[in-house]
């Protein structure tokens, strides 16, 4: 019996949509004010759900414990009150959309969990636009 265990964490970052290799024209025209070249914010929400078996010793399919210091190390401490595009060496070459914050905080966690456990995790930039990932 497989189940999913959540957690929500929260994280404020600034960052700007911008290619480097287009014109400020086509960013604009794409962009439009998240363009800014002074950025812009977010007060992100997160939602971490990981599936599993339940362990028949514990009961758990992860520790929320655990989980919880995982989010703090990989996202909360790495993230929160940041400049994504300055501070955060993933996005040096990689347009901080939330699409792309998301995948790169799948990867940051995946990397900490039991590998036949599923990752979800759902990032919302506001509380009408949000993204998920699965994994591939």
């Amino acid at each position: 019996m497989k189940v999913t265990v959540n957690r929500s964490a929260h994280f404020n970052a600034a960052h700007r949509l911008h290619r480097k290799d287009w014109t400020e024209e086509q960013n604009n025209a794409v962009f439009g004010k998240c363009n800014n070249p002074n950025f812009h914010g977010h007060n992100y929400e997160l939602i971490v759900g990981v599936t599993g078996e339940i362990d028949p010793q514990t009961g758990y399919v992860i520790d929320i414990k655990i989980l919880k210091d995982i989010i703090t190390e990989e996202v909360e401490n790495p993230f929160d009150h940041k400049n994504l595009n300055l501070d955060v060496p993933e996005f040096a070459n990689l347009n901080p959309t939330a699409e792309n914050i998301v995948v790169v905080i799948w990867n940051r966690i995946k990397k900490r969990i039991n590998p036949e456990h599923e990752l979800e995790v759902t990032l919302y930039e506001t509380p009408r636009n949000f993204v998920t990932y699965k994994g591939l």
